[in-house]
């Protein structure tokens, strides 16, 4: 496969990055969206661009390169394209249009007689969404999470995740479907944000050991150091390869199961392995909250929790 990016995808890629890397922390997410970063899914007779999956993911890298703590997971992967793919186009104007937010759950609700039962675990930002999509037996429910109950829990990263307890909540819309391809599209999602968090801490790490002097030699030129960073760079370009070619399949409307599993299994498996590395090597500065570097990993936890295993 060819995952040469054509020009539309490297401006939304770059543009992307711009943003996070000038904007104040607080301001990211209002600053994504005067850049017309969060309505590339959404239908262009909403006001989007019409653009898929792949567009999308690339938002979702840079995010996780700047490790910076906003909805985008939840709004753009399992939010804008469902929506753009299976809402009504009333609930499409209603949703996608001016600020408001959608999260969703990759827990299983019991629907019937119009209401849901359920306990959803994980959801995120469900208390300031507009509309929560939660997957039943047969396709996805759209809710409104203001009529569930919500528990804060504690996360990594210290950002807002519920568990959603659906009591007879009313459901507004069931969109028949597979639920699958839903699950996909949130996997390949985390994944492309779980790609972006690692290739930031590597680029952490690498400057650090470039710079820092040990017995008048930077660390990188230790050869233990050297073979340590090329395992975490392994890890990096194998987990964004993975995530690439799960986004890639997906965006092209060919069968991304497989793919979509292989870049699940890694993430789970192999980045946290990849970031503690990257503490090691920079010592105690690694563990200071004024540096950077705990960002990527609380978030990294905080999204392996999120990303089911493959069966």
């Amino acid at each position: 496969m060819d995952f040469t990016l054509d020009e539309a995808q490297e401006v939304v890629a770059r543009v992307s990055a711009d943003v996070l890397r000038t904007a104040a922390p607080e301001e990211s997410w209002k600053a994504l969206g005067q850049a017309g970063m969060l309505t590339l899914a959404a239908p262009e007779s909403v006001g989007g661009e019409g653009l898929g999956v792949l567009e999308v993911a690339l938002v979702l890298r840079e995010v996780g390169r700047a490790a910076a703590l906003v909805p985008a997971l939840p709004h753009l992967m399992t939010g804008v394209i469902p929506v753009a793919r299976w809402g009504t186009a009333e609930q499409q104007q209603a949703m996608l249009t001016g600020e408001r937010l959608l999260t969703a759950t990759l827990h299983r609700a019991s629907y019937g007689d119009g209401v849901l039962n359920g306990t959803c675990r994980g959801v995120p930002f469900a208390d300031t969404a507009y509309r929560m999509l939660v997957p039943i037996e047969h396709g996805i429910a759209v809710v409104d999470p203001a009529l569930a109950h919500l528990e804060r829990t504690v996360t990594s990263s210290g950002g807002p995740e519920f568990t959603v307890h659906l009591t007879r909540t009313p459901v507004e819309e069931v969109w028949e479907m597979d639920v699958r391809e839903f699950e996909e599209l949130a996997i390949a999602g985390a994944c492309a944000l779980g790609d972006g968090f690692l290739a930031g801490a590597l680029e952490l790490t690498t400057n650090h050991i470039r710079t820092r002097e040990q017995f008048g030699k930077p660390l990188a030129t230790f050869q233990a150091v050297a073979g340590q960073i090329a395992d975490v760079y392994i890890a990096s370009r194998t987990l964004h390869l993975a995530a690439l070619s799960a986004v890639w399949r997906l965006h092209t409307g060919r069968d991304a199961s497989s793919d979509v599993d292989i870049a699940a299994t890694w993430l789970a498996q192999e980045a946290m392995a990849a970031m503690r590395t990257c503490h090691h090597l920079h010592g105690g500065i690694g563990l200071d909250v004024s540096y950077p570097l705990h960002r990527y990993t609380s978030m990294m936890k905080d999204l392996i929790r999120y990303v089911p295993r493959p069966v």
